[in-house]
């Protein structure tokens, strides 16, 4: 399942292209398909790496 972060990307690159294109009917489908990814993204886990844990030493 892809992450957020790249869901999130796709969403956006289909909203430049509805905003290069002239045919409404275009539009519309990169909007529907921009916003269908960016409903996606707020369900997915969240690939970003985490640190690790780390003790921290007893003085």
């Amino acid at each position: 399942m892809p992450g957020k972060k790249y869901l999130t990307e796709q969403a956006a690159t289909f909203l430049k292209f509805a905003m290069a294109t002239t045919d409404p009917d275009v539009a519309a489908g990169f909007l529907d398909k921009a916003a269908d990814l960016s409903a996606r993204s707020e369900e997915a886990p969240d690939a970003s790496p985490r640190p690790p844990d780390v003790e921290q030493p007893e003085s």
